[in-house]
Parts: structure tokens; C-alpha cells; sequence
């Protein structure tokens, strides 16, 4: 039997903020993480699981299962004067703010996709995903910087909305890193660059 544990990495302290913030971090080992409302035995390749003793996590945001790796930039933040805010109206911000970071290092192409995902010339590079409490509105994303697109097919199972929009391609087909495009920097470059914007963004 698998077990799954509550969402507890660092972006989670944010949910106790009295202010907006922002947490750019990397992963210090592979996680799965499941959205409020996944299921392990339908989302995820169990023996693969199992077999590599992967964490499996469930966090309070909903949204599709996802994997966390050291080759992902986790980009976090939250928003406690929420009475207006619109999590689509977060979505753009967000996302637009995270497509400026990335076009400094050359990478062109990048498009918004759906209301949540970052895409270079239609293949996925980011997904995000919001939770709203009573209080707070956290916003939380993950940056493929060099994870190859084999580790999800290894891992995880096409969600249903996957499987009806894949037309017969593969998480290979679907998906793409910054080093796949061409960034040859380091994480913590890309960490940076990320940092910077949002400091702007939000006046720290």
C-alpha cells in the first residue's frame, strides 16, 4: 500500500503570512504531488512509484498531479488582500511576470496556455495552481529547468484531460525544458533572474 503524506515543502509556511510574498526554491529530492482531489491509484504508475520510493504528497490546491524534482525551479507566492482578487486575474500576473524572467535568457515562444501553463512553441514548460483560503491566496508553480519529459512517463498517468487533448503523443511529445530550449546557465542563474523580477513585482 502507498503511502501519501500532507503537503508540508517550504512554500507552505506562506500560507501564515500577513502580507504578500513571494518563495523561489529548488527541490531538495523527488517528490509526487498529488492535487486536493487526486487519486494515487488512478494518477500514478504505482510500481514505479513503489519500486523508487518516491514521496507522494497531497496538496490542498487543486489542479492535475505533478512531479518536483532538483531539476525544477519551485516559483510560490501568496496574496492576503483577496476580497476582489480573481485567481484567473493571479494566473496572468503570475505567469506573465514568470514568461519576462525566462525571455532574458534568449528563450523565445513562450505563450500562456489554458489559464494556468507556460508553453515554448506549444510543448508545456510550467503548470501552476492556486489554493484560496478563508484568508489567503496562494499561488504555486512549477519551472521545468531540465527534467527530461521520460521521468512523468515513468511516474505518472495521463489524466483524462490529457488523454482526450493528446491525440496519440506522449508526455515527450507534450512537454519541454529550458535546457531542452537552449539555457545553458545554472539553476540558481535562473533562480535569480526569477527573484529579481518578482522583488519588482512586488515592491520588496
Amino acid at each position: 500500500m502507498l503511502n501519501t503524506f500532507d503537503y508540508c515543502l517550504p512554500d507552505v509556511q506562506l500560507l501564515k503570512k500577513k502580507n504578500d510574498q513571494f518563495l523561489i526554491w529548488i527541490p531538495d529530492k523527488t517528490y509526487i504531488v498529488l492535487g486536493a482531489s487526486g487519486n494515487p491509484d488512478e494518477s500514478l504508475n504505482m510500481e514505479s512509484v513503489q519500486e523508487d520510493n518516491i514521496t507522494v504528497l497531497k496538496r490542498p490546491s487543486g489542479g492535475e498531479t505533478i512531479i518536483l524534482t532538483p531539476n525544477n525551479i519551485m516559483i510560490s507566492a501568496v496574496f492576503c488582500n483577496i476580497k476582489n482578487l480573481r485567481a484567473k486575474d493571479v494566473f496572468q500576473r503570475i505567469n506573465r511576470l514568470i514568461i519576462s524572467s525566462i525571455e532574458k535568457t534568449g528563450i523565445k515562444g513562450l505563450s500562456l496556455v489554458g489559464i494556468s501553463d507556460i508553453a515554448v512553441a506549444g510543448r508545456r514548460i510550467l503548470g501552476s495552481a492556486i489554493y484560496r483560503s478563508k484568508n489567503v491566496l496562494l499561488y504555486h508553480a512549477v519551472l521545468n529547468l531540465g527534467e527530461p519529459a521520460a521521468t512523468f512517463e515513468r511516474y505518472l498517468k495521463p489524466s483524462s484531460k490529457e488523454s482526450a487533448d493528446r491525440s496519440g503523443r506522449t508526455a515527450i511529445d507534450l512537454t519541454t525544458s529550458l535546457k531542452e530550449k537552449g539555457y545553458n546557465k545554472g539553476a540558481y542563474h535562473m533562480e535569480n533572474l526569477l527573484s529579481l523580477s518578482f522583488e519588482e513585482s512586488f515592491c520588496i
